[in-house]
């Protein structure tokens, strides 16, 4: 049985830092990819960062990038997400996805090639 399960969201003023956790069981093989998305009320659920946990290869939305830093431990099946310089167009809850199957560089940014989910952590940035 699947699980992510993430925690560390919270409230922060402008400029301030936040880390998110993403525990992740129940997986026979180690996902191909992992990411991070966020969905504010009224708007689609988006990309933030990725990771490919083999390759170590990260990819960023524009909008955070130089702010965001995602790492995963493969020892501990955590993936992390570090925030700095949050800004109030931040707030969103933050949700953790893994694929076990190919995600091309193009799409690693789609919910839709991702088909495990946790629950989800708001992040409220004033």
């Amino acid at each position: 049985h699947v699980q992510l399960v993430e925690s560390g969201g919270g409230s922060v003023q402008a400029g301030g830092s936040l880390g998110l956790s993403c525990v992740a069981s129940g997986f026979d093989d180690r996902p191909y990819c992992m990411g991070w998305f966020r969905q504010a009320p009224g708007n689609k659920r988006e990309g933030v960062a990725s990771i490919r946990p083999g390759a170590t290869t990260t990819a960023y939305a524009s909008s955070v990038r130089g702010r965001f830093s995602i790492s995963k431990d493969n020892v501990k099946n955590t993936l992390y997400l570090e925030m700095n310089s949050l800004k109030p167009e931040d707030t969103a809850v933050y949700y953790c996805a893994a694929s076990v199957e190919y995600i091309g560089s193009w799409a690693t940014f789609s919910p839709y090639k991702y088909k495990y989910w946790g629950q989800g952590t708001q992040v409220t940035v004033s």
